[in-house]
């Protein structure tokens, strides 16, 4: 029976997100089986949400997420909006929160590109991945294929 390394990596994830699915993959790849939180349903406290941007040396804007949300509706294009504002919202609709977000012993990071975990995980790719739409991430000797 393979070992499986003793990693935590906590994943913010949708199901619905290719780039999330991609992701996960990649994490499962290297033989590490995440916490995946789905972030939806369970969204994160407000202490923990600003936690992991300060974590991930982002600001509130650059975790804001645009595409299929209330972004434009709720005028969160609004440059002089305050970092505190952008969470409140997030907090208040959750799809706000660009994802996956990813937590591991080496970093968190907002993982788009979805190769960008690659930087987040100790353990070594398994074998070849490619992406939904047939991108070649890893190849078959586990290394990370030039973009």
């Amino acid at each position: 029976m393979a070992k499986v390394p003793a990693v935590d990596i906590v994943i913010y994830h949708n199901p619905a997100c290719g780039t999330s699915r991609n992701v996960l993959g990649l994490i499962r790849n290297a033989g590490i089986e995440p916490h995946v939180v789905e972030y939806l349903k369970t969204p994160p406290s407000r202490a923990l949400l600003v936690a992991l941007i300060e974590r991930a040396g982002i600001t509130a804007r650059e975790l804001l997420r645009e595409k299929g949300t209330p972004y434009a509706e709720l005028g969160l294009g609004e440059a002089s909006l305050s970092d505190d504002a952008l969470v409140d919202a997030m907090i208040a609709h959750p799809i706000l929160i660009n994802r996956p977000l990813v937590v591991s012993p080496m970093g968190v990071k907002l993982c788009r590109p979805s190769e960008a975990v690659l930087d987040l995980l100790p353990e070594p790719q398994r074998g070849a991945f490619a992406k939904e739409d047939g991108a070649q991430v890893v190849d078959e000797s586990g290394r990370r294929v030039a973009g």
